[in-house]
């Protein structure tokens, strides 16, 4: 599968919390933790579990950055 997107974070998922449509996948990315709400559908069809190893894609047209 091509990608255009640059942000590829590779990870381990910790945790998955469903919902009735929308679960939220909790992961490891070198001791960052990041979650993604998917459909419970998309969980099944990627067949995602605790401890399957993921690359993490992040794809933005804006990003804006901002300090305090």
């Amino acid at each position: 599968m091509k990608l255009s997107a640059r942000n590829k974070i590779p990870a381990r998922v910790t945790k998955i919390n469903y919902g009735e449509a929308i679960a939220n996948v909790e992961m490891d990315a070198c001791g960052t933790r990041l979650v993604s709400s998917v459909t419970v559908e998309a969980v099944k069809e990627l067949g995602l579990s605790e401890g399957a190893e993921v690359t993490v894609v992040v794809k933005a047209s804006d990003l804006i950055l901002a300090t305090e």
